[in-house]
């Protein structure tokens, strides 16, 4: 009795998603063949509530010399593309500090490679990216892992192996000479 299939339920619930899912497309201008109206020009901010922007030329926590005035707002792309060891592809942004230990690293490297040569964080942690919630996918880049070295800048690493929150190779390396070593 338990593995039966409540068919008025089922029903319902399929016209409910057709129900839906046709009032949106009616509510986007029907078949897409027809372009969209413009949208309406957007309030301005009043001067008072908008937080200062960044200098005209320069990206979200980026100077425009191209230095990272804070790690935590850069946003991927904001760096240049390059090729790393063993064919990984990654992405440096900003300008190394003076004496940085991150000179030496490459895109590819593991994170004991890193630790070998930048030596321990100031900080560490790892977060998940949204390819964990694709299912069936034990892929690489499932999460994570960023180590954070002060007045030095921030270490990116696509996680490792399912399970392994402490591994990963380098793919994004961010200077920062002002750096607080906290994430």
């Amino acid at each position: 009795m338990g593995n039966r299939i409540n068919s008025p339920a089922v029903l319902w619930a399929v016209t409910a998603v057709v129900a839906l899912a046709t009032a949106g497309c009616a509510s986007r201008g029907g078949s897409g063949s027809q372009p969209a109206a413009a949208p309406a020009p957007a309030a301005a901010p009043a001067p008072a509530a908008a937080a200062p922007a960044a200098p005209s030329g320069s990206k979200a926590g980026m100077d425009a010399r191209g230095n990272v005035t804070d790690s935590s707002k850069v946003e991927a792309g904001s760096g240049r593309t390059v090729k790393g060891l063993n064919g990984y592809e990654g992405e440096i942004t900003g300008n190394p500090a003076r004496n940085s230990k991150f000179t030496r690293l490459q895109i590819g490297m593991s994170a004991k490679q890193v630790t070998d040569l930048a030596g321990p964080p100031t900080d560490q942690g790892a977060y998940v990216t949204g390819k964990a919630f694709i299912p069936f996918y034990f892929g690489s880049d499932r999460h994570r892992f960023e180590m954070t070295y002060k007045g030095q800048g921030r270490l990116i690493f696509a996680g490792g192996g399912m399970g392994e929150y402490t591994g990963g190779n380098l793919i994004w390396i961010i200077h920062n000479a002002n750096e607080s070593g906290y994430r």
